[in-house]
């Protein structure tokens, strides 16, 4: 399991919308292979960018309100929020390389 903090639909605006680090939210499901397989790529750019970026996961499954909220339709789906504000959408798994390249401007 990932080492990333669980934000759910109760903690999302503390824990996201009000937080001053650039937040991406990876919002996934148990049964979501893809979410499974990026999720020690994701625990790895924490590890390595945790100073720049805050790497936080949502169970879509049991957090309905917040998903529906940002119109998630497919996952994973990765959001940047920052002032609360998203500011990168990236949807679907990739590997680390092509995920860092996507991030490149928050780490």
């Amino acid at each position: 399991m990932s080492n990333a903090k669980a934000v759910s639909d109760a903690t999302f605006q503390a824990d996201v919308l009000d937080s001053e680090k650039t937040i991406l939210v990876d919002f996934w499901a148990e049964w979501c292979g893809p979410c499974r397989a990026v999720a020690p790529i994701l625990d790895q750019i924490a590890d390595e960018h945790g100073d720049k970026i805050e790497i936080v996961k949502l169970n879509v499954d049991d957090n309905p309100q917040t998903a529906m909220k940002y119109q998630i339709t497919s996952i994973p789906a990765l959001k940047v929020y920052k002032g609360g504000e998203v500011v990168k959408t990236i949807i679907g798994a990739k590997p680390k390389a092509a995920l860092e390249a996507d991030l490149a401007a928050f780490i």
